[in-house]
């Protein structure tokens, strides 16, 4: 039977509370709190808390609740339609401004509706562009609390815009006694994946491609990699083709284009009911925390699809244009976002639906965390400037009801600003983007990054520890959806994004990338091996670095773009998976396995402190040091890109049960074979061989630690462009 639901106000508390005690009797008392306590005591493990958001469509026993805010519309209609292909609403239902009105809030029930109800809103109001106002009475508007939408956006054949119609949801789901996994996040290990891409193309042999149960099929192949989560590009409602076939003018296929953030993307469904995609989310999550996986979320809280003055309006634009969009003198767009406006984020209004949203996916869908897209933009007033310690940014990190969630921000924006190591407080991780850098420069050969390797390697706190927050603050990345990926990271020295139809004008041109000889795909082995090289040192390097990692789906198995550095519009097979190269490089997908594993067992490269060079647990060795390739203290400076890292395993304290291993790292980025000898610390205790990025598979890896000793007189040769890890095969004394 499907879970009973709890909703977050007392009254439907202490419904619930009677339902399972029996009526109240005429003298109990009714505490709210009471009531509160004694339904957290009781026994039923299939009540389920949900969240009910305050506008909307809302079921009732005798029909559905209606309600928007609008503070300057003058009129307010509702448009029901049968069919999800009806041009036109078979009724239209006016609010009365005299009782379905209730301070900025137009609302309005509708006795005998149903779950599966199509809708929309209109609002009449003042057309003065040049005060903010935007009103069209012509224009049907998608409510910005839907939780389903249903259909495509229309051509405007007769200037009406005619946007994808809401859908009134019923969100009993039996989620089975599912609840957030609950992993630290210090634990973590994030794979970035497209929902549509990961399973779309013919290779990936699923049942349901590019949908939501797509993703179940392949959840064993996301179990034998070992990733702790998934982080879903955009998954709330964006545009999509029209009824012909026709794209839009810019095609999103990332998703970065927002419609209705309440709303799962009716696209990624399998089944073309309306509505059916809010049950096959629930079912994929719910799948993915039975596998141990968690659910992370994409969210772009900073702009919309209605663009700037010369798009259309469809939800924001048309029912409070002035609060919901930060603009310039009253009337232009500020675009922040570069995506031509930019979403009022601490408006008190606009603030409240970003809360209500991010509250409904936690408690309704069961996300586990949220990585907010162009999050610098909440750091900005109403006005679009920078404010020290803005009040949206500290309230998710304080909000209650957020406390079980993971919150990652891309600390910065469109229009400059950059905020990597200064955004919130220790509840926020960030994407670390000077990681990405400065891993990609030290692997390049480019001078000057030996130090800013190292730093990056020991959890970036010249970033972080500053403002109290640890090393699980920093997301480490080399790869995103954003940029080349891995494979093309070493294959293409320039970006190819021809196929964009932009004439290659889009796209970063700061790549920090390198093709060794030739660009693009090769059959000279020399330069096959190196880019093989250069592919595990990056990955090795990610996953050996406190903080923590993410990766991006397919970056495993060598997954290509053919070059394209920004393929926010390609759904073709430039941005699926091609699952063939799970099979043709499963020696690098075996290396990647070997190495989570590894990270997951070993909690010397995943402190929550940072390290301090100083001795651990009364021990002669300290937590990190660092040698040259003589085995001598490092000279930082010298010119030559190789150096070896020393780090001892952590205390009890941070390891009671004693699992830490001594770990040296060795990184040799010259173009040349080195002799490494191992520090004196080292020469008392037996190591084996863990990784090699210089030999041939099997021998780079050894997923059991057991790889070979180093020769007696302790000198090691490290090839060229090329890493090497030994572990100590026994804990410390």
């Amino acid at each position: 039977m499907p879970d009973r639901f709890v909703t977050c106000g007392f009254s439907e508390l202490r419904r619930a509370h009677d339902g399972l005690e029996g009526p109240r009797q005429p003298n109990q008392a009714s505490d709210s709190r009471s009531d509160l306590y004694m339904l957290m005591r009781q026994p039923c493990p299939d009540l389920q808390f949900a969240y009910s958001p305050p506008f909307g469509a809302t079921l009732t026993e005798k029909g559905v609740q209606f309600s928007v805010f609008s503070r300057s519309a003058t009129e307010m209609r509702l448009l029901l339609y049968n069919k999800v292909t009806d041009r036109e609403p078979a009724q239209v239902i006016d609010f009365d401004r005299g009782t379905d009105r209730w301070g900025d809030v137009w609302s309005l029930h509708v006795p005998g509706l149903e779950a599966g109800q199509l809708y929309h809103f209109q609002a009449s109001g003042p057309w003065e562009p040049e005060n903010g106002h935007r009103f069209d009475s012509t224009a049907r508007l998608i409510d910005p609390y839907a939780q389903a939408l249903a259909g495509t956006y229309q051509k405007q054949t007769d200037g009406v815009v005619r946007p994808p119609k809401c859908v009134v949801v019923d969100g009993t789901f039996d989620w089975e006694g599912d609840r957030h996994v609950r992993r630290d996040v210090s634990e973590s290990i994030i794979y970035e994946m497209h929902v549509r891409g990961f399973t779309k193309s013919k290779t990936a042999k699923v049942k349901a491609p590019g949908s939501y149960l797509g993703v179940i099929e392949k959840i064993p192949y996301l179990k034998s990699l070992g990733v702790t989560s998934v982080e879903l590009m955009p998954v709330h409602e964006f545009p999509i083709r029209d009824p012909q076939g026709k794209k839009l003018s810019r095609p999103n296929y990332w998703g970065y284009d927002p419609m209705a953030f309440f709303a799962p993307h009716r696209g990624y469904a399998h089944d073309s009911a309306p509505g059916a995609q809010v049950n096959e989310f629930k079912q994929m999550v719910k799948a993915l925390h039975s596998a141990g996986i968690e659910v992370i979320l994409d969210v772009v809280f900073n702009h919309t699809c209605e663009g700037n003055e010369q798009g259309p309006t469809l939800s924001f634009k048309g029912l409070e244009n002035q609060v919901y969009y930060i603009l310039s003198e009253g009337q232009h767009y500020c675009n922040y976002s570069g995506c031509g406006n930019t979403i009022n984020g601490n408006h008190p209004v606009v603030r409240e639906m970003i809360f209500h949203c991010l509250r409904h996916w936690v408690h309704n869908y069961h996300i586990d965390g949220f990585r907010f897209d162009l999050a610098s933009i909440l750091s900005r007033d109403r006005s679009g400037n920078l404010i020290p310690n803005p009040p949206m940014v500290e309230l998710i990190a304080e909000d209650p009801m957020l406390a079980d969630t993971k919150i990652i921000a891309e600390a910065w924006d469109a229009a400059g600003a950059y905020q990597v190591g200064s955004f919130g407080n220790h509840r926020w991780a960030e994407w670390n983007g000077r990681y990405r850098d400065d891993v990609r420069g030290f692997w390049r050969g480019d001078a000057g990054t030996l130090g800013p390797l190292a730093t990056r390697l020991a959890g970036s706190s010249d970033l972080y520890q500053h403002a109290g927050r640890p090393p699980s603050c920093s997301v480490n990345l080399v790869t995103t959806h954003d940029g080349f990926t891995m494979n093309d990271l070493v294959s293409y020295k320039d970006k190819h994004n021809e196929a964009n139809g932009e004439d290659n004008n889009d796209g970063d041109n700061h790549n920090i990338s390198d093709n060794y000889g030739v660009e693009g795909p090769t059959r000279k082995k020399a330069i096959s091996t190196i880019r093989s090289q250069q592919v595990r040192n990056m990955l090795a390097t990610l996953l050996t670095s406190q903080g923590v990692p993410m990766i991006v789906s397919g970056d495993e198995a060598r997954r290509t773009q053919k070059g394209n550095n920004n393929a926010y519009c390609q759904d073709t097979d430039i941005s699926w998976f091609d699952w063939r190269l799970v099979e043709k490089n499963a020696d690098l997908v075996r290396f990647v396995s070997a190495l989570i594993d590894f990270r997951k067992n070993q909690p010397t490269i995943r402190r929550r402190e940072y390290l301090t060079g100083q001795p651990v647990d009364g021990r002669k060795v300290p937590d990190v040091s660092w040698y040259g390739p003589s085995g001598d203290p490092l000279n930082w400076d010298q010119g030559e890109l190789a150096m070896a890292a020393y780090i001892a395993a952590p205390s009890r304290i941070d390891d009671p049960e004693g699992l830490g291993r001594d770990v040296i790292l060795m990184f040799n980025s010259t173009g040349d074979h080195r002799e490494f000898h191992f520090p004196a610390i080292a020469r008392g205790t037996q190591w084996n061989l863990f990784v090699d990025t210089a030999a041939a598979p099997p021998e780079d890896i050894y997923p059991d630690v057991d790889g070979p000793m180093p020769p007696n007189n302790r000198i090691v040769e490290v090839g060229r462009h090329s890493m090497r890890i030994y572990v100590c095969n026994a804990p410390p004394k």
